[in-house]
């Protein structure tokens, strides 16, 4: 997205910080809150940060107490989007904080957010939050294990299985796989009282 001028596009991109929230929320299911005010290289108190150097996010604010419905637990980055993060801290994109416009963090997103989903043509139903739905689908099709999918995400396994588990390859695995292991188990009935008990299946009768 560029910015506009007397109705003319700009050389001026006006959403590169919305893209890099897109890249953050997707690959780490992180909330919005702690995405945009994540810290770089050096830990602040009231904010959640990021170590560079080991790649690791620590979404929990420092000095702020933990919530038990929002288990803001640290996240491994994976390689790709590390290596993204450390491009922005090196091009000075991103000097202080992760998620920067003008060079002062940004708090909130929505209002960005909603320009982008407008300009790709997407619905209301497009929110900050759908990025963590989306991540945990993403880990769910791809058939991590729901116990480590659930800590990646900061959520317990119960609420993974319950809202994102039949994405999983394994979902009712053992139940189809239990047609392939049938077999035909003894007549309980000896032939006298076979013979005495009305036939369980329809005959039709031919039509001419």
């Amino acid at each position: 997205m560029r910015q506009l001028q007397f109705g003319k596009e700009t050389d001026r991109a006006i959403a590169y910080h919305v893209a890099q929230f897109l890249l953050v929320g997707l690959h780490t299911g992180t909330r919005a809150g702690a995405v945009c005010g994540a810290a770089l290289d050096q830990p602040t108190i009231g904010r959640s940060w990021i170590d560079l150097e080991n790649g690791i996010f620590y979404r929990q604010a420092i000095g702020r107490r933990k919530q038990k419905n929002k288990r803001q637990t640290p996240v491994r980055l994976p390689p790709r989007l590390l290596a993204h993060i450390r491009r922005w801290k090196r091009k000075g994109i991103s000097v202080r904080s992760l998620i920067e416009w003008n060079g002062e963090p940004v708090k909130r997103i929505n209002k960005a957010f909603r320009s982008v989903r407008l300009a790709a043509g997407l619905g209301g139903d497009v929110v900050p939050h759908t990025l963590r739905h989306t991540c945990a689908t993403w880990l769910a099709q791809r058939g991590v294990p729901t116990w480590e999918a659930a800590g990646f995400l900061g959520m317990t396994e119960q609420t993974f299985i319950e809202v994102y588990g039949h994405h999983h390859p394994d979902h009712q695995r053992n139940a189809v796989n239990a047609f392939g292991s049938l077999r035909q188990f003894p007549d309980r009935y000896n032939a006298t009282k076979r013979e005495q008990r009305p036939s369980n299946v329809v005959r039709f009768a031919d039509k001419h």
